[in-house]
């Protein structure tokens, strides 16, 4: 079976600190790769190659990174750090991996379906968390869980952590009993009518419309106040 495992390319990197911006001017991410009993390297990564493996991969897919033509070594991308306004990357993570050892990593939750006390009650889909942590060898972790809320029928209802289908090789780290998601009821503001008798007597107590601002706009001005 061939190996399908995406693949990036890297090249060693001097430029550290404030200098890096004229390598993301240049179309380069600064990154840096590290991993237990691996020494910290620094490395440059082609932007467009980046965005193209994230438009293909999810958080926790495996990649093949190779280091200024040096033998692939398995990574995750274990952060990605974001303009805070355009979103695009600034810098990146890459843990180096050990096939033998059990990573514990957030999983995404993916939602789909639509709960009955949505469709037929008015209520408001709430999900409570967007991930749930889990523990697994590098080649079991999946890249995301579904979460199927068309049981949700009433407002009691919930799905917690414990309902979720966990892919096998795969051991929960999260609570069990955390709420993952629950419809909210509707929020029915009720007003009261005045009383008509209460209507008629503020209406008699009142001057005609204009009135009391301009007598107020008056005094201020002979007072030398502002209206």
């Amino acid at each position: 079976m061939p190996d399908t495992r995406p693949s990036l390319v890297a090249h060693a990197r001097t430029v550290t600190g404030k200098a890096v911006r004229h390598l993301r001017a240049d179309g380069f991410l600064p990154a840096v790769v590290y991993g237990h009993g691996v020494p910290s390297e620094s490395v440059q990564i082609e932007t467009r190659a980046f965005d193209d493996l994230a438009r293909q991969t999810s958080r926790n897919t495996l990649v093949d990174l190779a280091v200024d033509g040096a033998k692939p070594r398995r990574v995750l991308i274990y952060d990605v750090q974001r303009h805070p306004v355009t979103r695009r990357p600034l810098h990146l993570d890459l843990f180096v991996v050990r096939m033998t050892e059990e990573l514990t990593v957030d999983v995404p939750l993916q939602f789909s379906g639509t709960a009955s006390a949505v469709d037929k009650l008015g209520g408001t889909l709430f999900h409570a968390i967007d991930a749930i942590r889990v523990r697994a060898l590098p080649d079991h972790l999946p890249g995301s869980i579904e979460v199927d809320v068309h049981g949700l029928a009433t407002f009691d209802d919930a799905i917690h952590v414990r309902d979720l289908p966990l892919p096998e090789g795969v051991t929960l780290v999260s609570d069990v009993d955390d709420v993952v998601a629950k419809v909210l009821p509707p929020r029915v503001v009720e007003e009261e009518a005045p009383a008509v008798e209460e209507v008629a007597a503020e209406a008699e107590g009142e001057g005609a419309p204009g009135e009391e601002s301009a007598a107020g706009a008056e005094r201020a001005s002979e007072s030398g106040e502002k209206p």
